[in-house]
This record gives C-alpha cells, structure tokens and sequence, in this order.
C-alpha cells in the first residue's frame, strides 16, 4: 500500500502514526486530511513536514466532496480513521460535534472508499465502547454497552464501518485501543493535564475517589499495533489493543507526582462526573495472535513522557496559554491546502 490516508492525521494519536509510517517504511506515502480543530496541531507534524512523501490537507472528513476528490488525486489505497470527537467531558455539553464526526464523518469516508475501491479501511475505536467492567474483560464478540455521548458516537461509526464490509464487502477492520499516552498528547487528558499542572504547581484535580481504573498503552506501541492489523487483519473483524498495564487513577497520579518531585498537596478531589465508568479492560488475545506485544512498561513509558513534556514546554504553554491560534497563523498558516 505505497498511498495511505491518514484521517486526524494532525492529532495525538494521528500525528505518532505518520510519523511511525515515514520512519519506518521508506516508500510510504502518506495523506493527512485534518480539520484542525482545537486538538489538531501542525507542530505534532514539524519533523515530517519537509518529507516529500508528506501531504498535508485541510479539510474536515464530514466534507464528502473534498473526502472524494482527496482519494482520487492522491490515488488513496488504504485509509486509517483516526478523525474523531474523543473528549468525554466534551461530550457531555456539546454531543452534536460528536454525532457529526464519529458517526456522518465516518459514512463519509466509507462511501468514498467504497467508489474508490480502497484495499484496507482500519476504524480506529475505542475500549469504552464496552463500558464498564467490574471484573474480567471485554473481547471484540462481547455486547457493547456506551455509556457517554462520546463512546456511544464511537460505536455507532464502528457498526457502520463493519456493516460496509457485510453491505459492500469494503476490507474494513476495526481496532478498540486502551487509554493511550506519550509526546504530544492534548492537555485535557489526564496523564498530559496532571504533568503540565504539576510543573507549574498548580492542583490535580481528580474526580470522586480516584480509583477508576484504566489499562495505559504508550502510544508508540499503539502505532504498531495498528501497523500490525493493517498489514495482516481479516477484514470483517474487530481488534482489541490493550496493554496490561491497568492503574486506579490515584496510582497514576503517584508516578507523576514522584517523576517530577511535586508534593502530594497538589492533589485536589472534585465531584466525580455523570456516568463515570470504574474500569475498563481488554482481552487482546486475537491481536497477539497476530504477532503484536507491547514493549513499554508503564513505568518507563510514564517516564519518557514526562521528560517530553518537561523538554517541550513551549508546545503545551502555548496551548494552555490560548496563545497558539496566533502562532499557529503566523508559523503554519502558509501551509495549508484544501486540495
């Protein structure tokens, strides 16, 4: 697959995996079409920005012209969605972006790619499809069960991504990730949030008594783990991606705290949000069997994003600050294209 479109190419997630692709196979090329929207940033794309197998689009996924006409010209063989709402607690008070790019935005691109006679179409999901598990853990044949707007609005794209493959036998895989975490991660989440604060001594905030648990995957390992199921996945089929490094939320603030040499006194417990889920887990088996493992342990891969965010404060300070709009026109404005 020598031309791939990489869908919320410029976000966390979006931004490892190309620059995973232009590291690791030499004649890859690779499509980015990305809204920009606030989670979106160019600078994740810096270091790969002058690869002559590098393209960047601006667009938004829900444009189906644009979506056509991008697939057309740049001869797309493979399409990676990672395009999507994904913040919860956004989800909460503005459900509409969430059902517009989750759900339409992924019909778009299926349709393009089903004109277009795309070879491989990888859905990227999300373990909270499953909801919440007191004990043992989700397997892709396992009843889905969204607790928010936001996993609801991901499971919808996931069924319409592999109803595709039944309707119109579209090569359509779907993968459902662990939390994931590392360099360049928005600092709404927790790991990036709670670093950031903590350098400038500011509170933690956790919701209720933070024992939520989550399953951490470093997001290198989830670039290949999504590697790995676009090269040798069976179409029709779902993915889990976890890590086995499941954590109550507290025991993450621990290692952050400790990373950084920051007082427990920083920790502050709010009000616990609506539908919270304890805990999430994943049975990743059948990528196993696939000959995927990740190779970060939680300790380590905490480790080195700390360090990034430690070493590239002008990144997050520009984002926390509400500063990079302006620096986002002045140092990439000239790059953009809709076509």
């Amino acid at each position: 697959m020598n031309s791939i479109l990489v869908t919320g190419g410029a976000g966390f997630m979006g931004s490892a995996f190309v620059r995973y692709l232009l590291r690791e196979y030499y004649s890859q090329r690779v499509v980015v079409l990305d809204k920009l929207t606030y989670a979106g940033n160019l600078e994740n794309l810096a270091s790969v920005a002058a690869d002559p197998r590098y393209t960047f689009i601006h667009g938004d996924i829900c444009d189906a012209p644009l979506v056509d006409r991008v697939m057309a010209e740049h001869h797309i063989e493979a399409v990676v969605n990672f395009a999507a709402e994904t913040h919860v607690d956004r989800s909460l008070i503005e459900a509409d972006a969430f059902i517009k790019t989750d759900v339409y935005g992924t019909y778009v691109l299926l349709e393009a790619a089903r004109r277009h006679g795309v070879a491989r179409f990888l859905q990227i999901g999300t373990d909270e499809v499953y909801g919440s598990l007191e004990r043992g853990s989700a397997g892709e044949g396992d009843p889905l069960s969204p607790r928010s707007p936001y996993a609801a609005s991901k499971a919808a794209g996931d069924m319409m991504a592999l109803a595709y493959h039944v309707s119109h036998g579209l090569p359509v895989m779907v993968t459902r990730s662990c939390n994931n975490y590392g360099p360049y991660q928005y600092p709404e989440k927790l790991i990036p949030l709670f670093i950031t604060n903590a350098i400038d001594d500011q509170g933690l905030p956790i919701y209720g008594d933070g024992q939520q648990v989550r399953d951490w995957l470093y997001v290198e390992d989830h670039c290949r783990a999504v590697d790995v199921v676009l090269q040798r996945g069976r179409p029709g089929e779902v993915y889990n991606i976890g890590a086995g490094n499941e954590r109550p939320n507290l025991e993450v603030v621990v290692g952050i705290l400790q990373g950084l040499e920051k007082p427990w006194s920083l920790v502050r417990h709010v009000a616990d949000r609506p539908g919270h889920d304890r805990r999430y887990s994943l049975n990743w088996g059948k990528i196993a069997s696939l000959g995927w493992r990740p190779s970060y342990p939680f300790e380590s891969g905490l480790a080195e994003t700390i360090r990034w965010y430690q070493e590239n404060q002008g990144w997050w300070r520009r984002i926390k600050s509400g500063e990079y709009a302006d620096y986002y026109r002045r140092n990439y404005g000239h790059r953009l294209t809709t076509s």
